[in-house]
Parts: structure tokens; sequence; C-alpha cells
């Protein structure tokens, strides 16, 4: 026998909170998907690539609208994004820009930072011009090291006792962390071998002499 709390709950879990069904989102007209367009513009910083992902995604859920005659409407997601772009509101290389310096500032390096903007849809040349340099890669690892106590970065003391072992398996967790941050091997070697922090800031700086970066 079925308690009537029981049919309670599953009439509500059937139909929704409070036993009221969710209404359908229309299928979609020219209008409302330049709607979706914008509103989705506003909110993120976005790529060209993105926002198209996004409508044809919305378009899939919702269908497309049909016409006075009952014919189903064209939509051009295609073209209402490159139409977004000649109007500025989709910028990829601002984004890959920004994105860059994000990363870079939060001690990514250069490989992270390519694949977060091949991700984003991010043409091959906008990557590559807003790769970080050789001084903001010195950063970035610069940063990282500080933040997690690698190489001279290391907080307090070490046992003089500890086992070529323990100092073994450290160093391997120190370079696979920074080999997922997307460093490269020969920055994270230069790092862990160093002697003092002094040592790494000079070798960042030495980077940042030959570098034309705006970024500093």
């Amino acid at each position: 026998m079925v308690s009537r709390g029981s049919k309670t709950s599953s009439h509500r879990s059937a139909s929704g909170s409070g036993g009221r069904k969710r209404k359908r989102a229309a299928p979609l007209d020219e209008t409302a998907l330049r709607d979706l367009a914008l509103a989705y513009v506003a909110r993120f910083s976005t790529t060209a690539a993105k926002v198209e992902g996004y409508l044809a995604r919305k378009v899939r859920e919702r269908g497309v609208a049909e016409d006075a005659e009952g014919r189903t409407q064209d939509l051009d997601v295609t073209g209402l994004v490159a139409r977004l772009v000649e109007l500025g509101y989709v910028d990829d290389e601002a984004y890959a820009r920004s994105r860059s310096r994000d990363l870079t500032g939060r001690g990514y390096g250069k490989r992270r930072v390519e694949q977060a903007l091949w991700a984003a849809g991010i043409e091959e040349q906008t990557r590559a011009d807003n790769a970080p340099d050789e001084a903001a890669s010195r950063r970035a690892a610069l940063l990282l090291a500080k933040k997690r106590g690698f190489g001279p970065f290391a907080r307090g003391l070490r046992d003089k006792d500890e086992t070529p072992e323990v100092v073994r398996k450290r160093r391997e967790k120190q370079v696979a962390a920074m080999l997922r941050a997307g460093h490269l091997y020969e920055h994270i070697q230069f790092i862990l071998e160093a002697a003092t922090p002094q040592d790494i800031e000079g070798w960042v700086t030495e980077a940042e002499e030959d570098s034309d970066d705006v970024w500093r």
C-alpha cells in the first residue's frame, strides 16, 4: 500500500518543483537567436568558436521556429557570429591576450596557455602570437616555485639526514607538478637545481632584458 505522502512526493518528482511542469522554451527564430547571442557576449569574455558552439547547442535543444506558412526558418549561426566579430563584440585576439596574461600571472606555463587557447577555438597564428615569450614563461615558473615552495623556495629546514630516496621522490613530485602547470622541462630543471632564490630571479631578469614583452 502506498501512502498519501508517497503519492504526493512521486507526483512532485514527475511534474517538477511544486507540482508544476517546466515550460518548454519556444523554438528559435532569428530575433531570439540574436538575443541569445548578445546576452552571451555581454556576460562572458569569449571567442567566435565558443559563441558559435553555444548557439548551435541552443538550436539543437530548442529547435527552429516555423514561419507563417509552416516552413522551418533558416538560422545562419555562422553569419550571426561573423557579424558579432565585425561589430567588435567578439575579439579572439583580445581574448587570447587576456587569457595568456591571466594564466601566466597565476603561474601557468606556455604549454598550458597554448592548450587553453586551443580549447577556446583560437586559430593557430593567434595562439602563436599571444603565447608567453621566454621572459614571461620564466616569470610564471618563478611564481609557481614561490607559491609551492619548490627548489630554493622550500619552506622550513629539511632534515640533513634525508635519504636519497626521499630527496628523489620530492623532486619527482615537484617536476610532475610543474609539468602539469605547462612549464618547459629546461625551466623546471633550472629552478629545482638553483642554489638560491637570487639565482632564479637573475635568470628571469636576464630574459626580461632581452625581451620586448609589453606585459611587464
